[in-house]
């Protein structure tokens, strides 16, 4: 397994650190919430009931992304998240590609800094 440079794994470690404040800032939205939150959330066609569950789940999964030991596990949690709400939005009609983009950043995050990963799938190299 080969070590990546440093500028790689600070390259993960920075797009770990945007995404991460994406997630926490969405979960802090849910947890306040207030009317867009609910307009949202019925547009989407989502009981209110759920802007709480969420918000845990979302803060959850963010906090295993974050912890190196489970980083993998929560990029896949997180994948899985964004996965939803891909599929929420197609449903209703809203543009779906900012949730695709996300989950890939997520996975580009981790796999810059783990090398777990890195060994695992491997780019070719001529």
């Amino acid at each position: 397994m080969e070590a990546a440079s440093g500028k790689v794994v600070w390259t993960g470690r920075v797009i770990t650190i945007l995404v991460s404040l994406l997630f926490f800032f969405s979960a802090a939205m849910k947890f306040v919430g207030g009317a867009q939150v609910k307009e949202g959330m019925a547009h989407l066609g989502l009981l209110e009931s759920m802007i709480i569950p969420l918000g845990i789940l979302e803060l959850a999964c963010t906090v295993i992304f974050l912890i190196p030991a489970t980083s993998v596990l929560g990029a896949i949690l997180l994948a899985g998240y964004m996965g939803g709400a891909i599929c929420t939005h197609w449903r209703v009609g809203d543009p779906f590609l900012p949730p695709v983009g996300i989950a890939l950043a997520v996975w580009l995050a981790v796999y810059l800094r783990e090398p777990r990963l890195r060994a695992l799938i491997p780019f070719r190299r001529s």
